[in-house]
């Protein structure tokens, strides 16, 4: 395992982690961030784990944007403005932001600093996490022949559906070889219903385009500086200031669906392309975003909705025709396409807890469709759901 390195360029990461990158640096560059790793699957860490983790994090201090990623990124990603493609070609990974502890099998992991920088841990850690553990536990996964077939069977399927599919499957891979496996196949043979991949370096190698917008992480924030009731709207708001209406797909979960169709008021609705769907009953959420588009004269077979929320064929072939005649549906797929290979996929997640706010440190929580979902102290989950009449 000596120098297994995972992570071999900048943007083996997810794109919406730059476009969020983008949007802090220019309108809250000072603001820091803590985030923290949850191992809800409960899972025993080999091992020595930490040590190896901690060798591929210090290997990435070492990554930098190439001139080859930079052009990319120029041709792209036009989005992204000079000041920012000129800031992320100096740009390189602190690990001093990043403590991890392991006693016995049990790893616990923080990260903290300035939030514009921390925000690109997430994914990659991720990433690293599922494949250290997958071959530091000794799993044999399906063949590269089986991984195949599996994959050209579900691209037949979504083809047969005729629904537009996206991957989204950075941060569970099995491993970047399945992801890059599996990506081929997409690129290959499911053009004319493949949209994307959020991977920024498997896009450059494939010559697409990257897709993506927004997570969670940025109406958390809007809600600790703003309040809970207006956190939807104030983060909507400032994702036009920087992207107009480019980039425009909100995201409908953070604080439940029911506060955000609050937010989501006549302007926004017009103006946004869509919704992104990541938590709760699919299909109560397909009636309530047409009712609400209806409401303003906005017609919903014009507005698309991204469901992207554990995807398999089966579900995707229960939404799409739910959704037929009634709205643009869109699948971002992950886990199914870069860790379906015979073996359970890892429940982890990394969250940011905290932001420094007003000289102090102010937890962030996220309340989501489904309570599972939901991440942050018990006390401000209590607080967010009384102060928007939740409970």
């Amino acid at each position: 395992m000596k120098n297994f390195f995972i992570i071999s360029s900048l943007l083996d990461n997810d794109f919406y982690k730059f476009t969020m990158q983008n949007a802090i640096i220019k309108l809250f560059p000072l603001v820091k961030a803590k985030y923290e790793f949850i191992n809800r699957g409960k899972y025993f860490f080999p091992k020595n784990f930490s040590k190896i983790l901690e060798e591929n994090l210090n290997n990435m201090a070492y990554l930098k944007l190439s001139n080859d990623e930079k052009k990319y990124l120029e041709k792209y990603c036009p989005y992204l403005d000079k000041s920012y493609i000129d800031f992320l070609d100096k740009y390189q990974f602190n690990p001093k932001e990043v403590k991890i502890f392991q006693k016995g099998t049990s790893i616990k992991m923080n990260i903290e600093g300035l939030w514009y920088r921390t925000i690109l841990w997430e994914v990659p850690l991720m990433a690293i996490i599922s494949e250290l553990y997958y071959k530091l536990t000794g799993t044999k996964p399906f063949s590269d022949k089986k991984i195949q077939i599996l994959t050209k069977e579900k691209i037949k399927k979504y083809k047969k559906l005729k629904v537009k599919i996206g991957e989204y499957g950075t941060r569970r891979r099995y491993s970047f070889n399945v992801h890059k496996l599996v990506l081929n196949l997409l690129v290959e043979e499911a053009k004319p219903i493949f949209v994307g991949s959020s991977n920024i370096y498997l896009s450059k190698f494939f010559s697409i385009k990257p897709i993506g917008t927004q997570g969670h992480e940025w109406i958390m924030f809007h809600a600790a500086k703003y309040g809970f009731n207006l956190a939807d709207q104030i983060a909507m708001e400032n994702w036009l200031n920087i992207y107009n209406d480019k980039l425009g797909i909100a995201l409908s979960d953070t604080y439940t669906s029911k506060i955000f169709f609050k937010n989501f008021n006549e302007k926004l609705s017009n103006i946004y392309l869509g919704i992104r769907h990541d938590s709760g009953d699919p299909i109560s959420f397909i009636k309530e975003t047409i009712k609400h588009y209806k409401k303003f004269k906005i017609n919903p077979n014009k507005k698309k909705i991204i469901f992207s929320d554990n995807l398999n064929p089966y579900k995707v072939q229960y939404i799409s025709k739910f959704c037929k005649n009634k709205i643009i549906p869109i699948f971002g797929i992950g886990t199914n396409f870069t860790n379906d290979v015979g073996l359970p996929s890892m429940k982890i997640v990394i969250k940011m807890t905290k932001i420094f706010l007003r000289k102090k440190w102010i937890s962030v929580v996220k309340l989501s469709n489904s309570k599972e979902k939901s991440t942050g102290e018990k006390k401000m989950i209590f607080i967010a759901k009384k102060m928007l009449s939740l409970l």
